[in-house]
């Protein structure tokens, strides 16, 4: 997968896992990398499936639709990517920790339904339920941070409600943050994920 790995100046700090929205690319999140986990190294990647030229993670039927098929099979090619560089670049592959946006966070979300060691953990912007009637993993402990808008035209407030659910009811520690900017990705949003960031990992980290 096409990718850009920067090693941080934080070694203790887990790796971001940067998983960019519809047509975006590898590059896109690196500065809200650097506000949300400044001296952690970052994994930027870009999604391999084209949707009118633009790059997704994977391909959907309709707006809101999903190509499950697909979506399954992209998620593990994105799990055995990061496992494989996580040997290339010799970093802890148990210290992996998601940072998506729509698109990607919802790969992100997909990858924590699938797999309860794919992430660490996981923060989701304005993601979506990946897919229904699975038997989630436990993911007992598991830390979340799920931004939505409370008048997203894309991801309506029932939808964000209901991932936030699932994650818990599979033993995750969610932590929700809302707001009234529709499906942008905000500044407000950011600085609240490195808050929460800092509290899950960083502290935490110091304190072992």
């Amino acid at each position: 997968m096409k990718h850009v790995f920067r090693k941080g100046n934080q070694p203790q700090a887990p790796v971001i896992l940067l998983l960019h929205g519809t047509g975006g690319n590898e590059q896109d999140l690196i500065p809200l990398a650097d506000l949300v986990a400044p001296g952690a190294s970052v994994l930027g990647v870009r999604g391999n499936v084209l949707e009118n030229g633009m790059p997704r993670f994977f391909r959907r039927l309709a707006e809101g639709v999903f190509d499950i098929e697909d979506l399954v099979f992209r998620t593990k090619e994105l799990s055995e990517f990061v496992d494989t560089a996580a040997e290339q670049y010799d970093f802890d592959r148990n210290n992996v920790v998601a940072l998506g946006y729509s698109n990607g966070a919802n790969i992100a979300a997909s990858m924590l339904f699938h797999d309860a060691k794919a992430l660490r953990g996981a923060i989701l912007h304005h993601a979506m339920v990946p897919l229904r009637g699975l038997n989630l993993p436990d993911l007992n402990g598991v830390p979340v941070f799920l931004s939505s808008g409370e008048n997203d035209p894309i991801v309506p407030v029932a939808e964000s409600r209901e991932l936030q659910t699932l994650l818990e009811g599979a033993g995750a520690q969610v932590d929700a943050h809302w707001e009234r900017n529709g499906h942008q990705l905000t500044r407000t949003e950011a600085e609240a994920a490195g808050k929460w960031f800092a509290e899950h990992f960083v502290l935490n980290d110091l304190e072992k």
